[in-house]
Parts: structure tokens; sequence; C-alpha cells
């Protein structure tokens, strides 16, 4: 990910219309800002995953994710499993790990791909 052609601006994410996406079990409810030129913009968002959220796909997508709230497993194609905390992060690039999230209790995360 390259940064380049962003103007400081400060995002209030109660403003952002939410988007639910269902998972194979629970959902997940994103609030998404698209900044940078449109040749390559930066996703940048608010994730809520409901309690029992379990993934319906395995991401190959990079992404650099913090754990606000909650506990989330991300499961990773070759078998590991990472438990991460509120004050967590991952990074990953595209295409290196396909990757898979599931929560118990819930999570409120914050990522930028």
């Amino acid at each position: 990910m390259r940064i380049s052609d962003i103007a400081f601006e400060a995002t209030d994410w109660s403003g952002i219309t939410p988007t639910r996406h269902p998972g194979l079990s629970g959902e997940a409810v994103w609030r998404t800002r698209h900044v940078g030129p449109a040749d390559n913009p930066i996703r940048v968002r608010m994730v809520e995953y409901s309690p029992g959220y379990v993934a319906d796909h395995w991401c190959q997508k990079g992404h650099v994710l913090l754990v606000l709230e909650g506990e989330l497993e991300t499961h990773l194609a070759d078998g590991r499993v990472f438990t991460l905390k509120p004050g967590m992060s991952y990074q990953v690039a595209d295409g290196a790990e396909a990757h898979m999230s599931r929560t118990a209790t819930g999570a409120r995360l914050f990522v930028v791909d």
C-alpha cells in the first residue's frame, strides 16, 4: 500500500452509513471510507462482528487490522489460529496467506486495506 494524494481529514465514524455483511453465522457491520486517488484508493473501515460471527470465505486481501473491543480468532489456511484481544493487530499482504475471521463474543475492529 502506498499512501499518497490524501489531504488531512478527520472522520466521525458514527456519521458513516453502515452496511451489513452476513457470515456463515452472525454478521459483520462495516462503516467504510475510500480515500486517495481513484486509481489506487485505500479502504478504511470500522467493522463490528456480532457474537458468534464466522466469515463465509477465506480472504486473500491484505489488511492492517487492529482489535478495539472483544476478541477475534483469525484462522489461516495452513491451520494456524491467532487470538487477538483489544490492542492487538495483524498485518498481511495481498495473496500472502488466506485467512478467515470468527468471534464467539463479538469484536470491533479498525481495518485498513
